[in-house]
């Protein structure tokens, strides 16, 4: 490959772990040179101009401007970049696509759809694609089964995904809370569920507990600076929020 067809990558996000892991992914890719990185949207836009990279691969919920400021303050350069967003909620991927994002991964980031990406974004700047299949990436992005298992005895009963309050492990299983409806189900850890539920609904707040975001009804200060979180509703189950996911969750609420 030659040094004309090296993409020089700009990395955004405000999290130092998601910077590391996508220099180190990006570090496996042929063709590709980081050019630098950006922990907030400021030095991002600051950055984009001073280093003029090929791809931004950039966070979307971020101190000072968020990624779609960004995306709007950078699109009037001269070669402005090919956009990738990298984020942890997929809500936000049609409005992604309005603005003409190259692509849009969701958190944790795998290697194989970072490869994607990079390639989609370099027959881009090629001018061998104009953009984006929306139908398709949107696919790609999904929201996970509609419907789980819950066991009760020797019954399963069948639950909306939406439905489900909370996860947590007991005695070595996945026990899934949805309202009425509670039981064992037949994932084998939270990381597995998280994985297939979808991390834009579900946000792991703590290490035995997952919870869905959509069915939070209060915060509570809690000891030392954690937290509880009521789910359902007034009078519904409390789960603890962790110090570390706190800064995550506030994210999300815009807490």
């Amino acid at each position: 490959m030659t040094k004309s067809d090296t993409l020089r990558v700009l990395i955004v996000d405000d999290e130092a772990h998601a910077r590391r892991d996508l220099r180190r992914m990006l570090g496996t890719l042929d063709g590709v040179e980081i050019a630098g990185e950006a922990a907030d949207g400021l030095d991002a836009v600051k950055l984009v101009r001073k280093l003029s990279p090929d791809v931004l691969l950039l966070d979307i919920q971020m101190p000072g401007l968020d990624g779609f400021q960004v995306v709007a303050k950078v699109a009037g350069t001269e070669a402005p970049p090919a956009v990738v967003f990298v984020t942890a909620y997929d809500e936000y991927a049609i409005r992604a696509f309005e603005v003409h994002a190259a692509d849009y991964i969701l958190k944790p980031v795998e290697e194989r759809r970072l490869a994607q990406a990079i390639e989609r974004a370099r027959r881009i700047r090629r001018g061998a694609e104009t953009g984006p299949d929306l139908t398709a990436l949107l696919g790609a992005v999904g929201a996970g089964p509609k419907r789980l298992a819950v066991r009760q005895g020797e019954s399963l009963v069948m639950v909306d995904a939406d439905d489900v309050l909370y996860a947590t492990i007991e005695s070595g299983s996945v026990h899934l809370v949805a309202g009425g409806v509670e039981g064992a189900s037949s994932f084998r850890s939270l990381d597995e569920l998280e994985r297939e539920l979808g991390p834009g609904r579900f946000m792991r707040v703590h290490k035995s507990y997952l919870a869905n975001v959509n069915r939070i009804h209060e915060i509570t200060p809690w000891f030392n600076g954690s937290w509880r979180l009521r789910m359902g509703g007034k009078g519904g189950p409390e789960i603890p929020l962790s110090r570390a996911q706190a800064r995550e969750l506030r994210k999300v609420l815009k807490w």
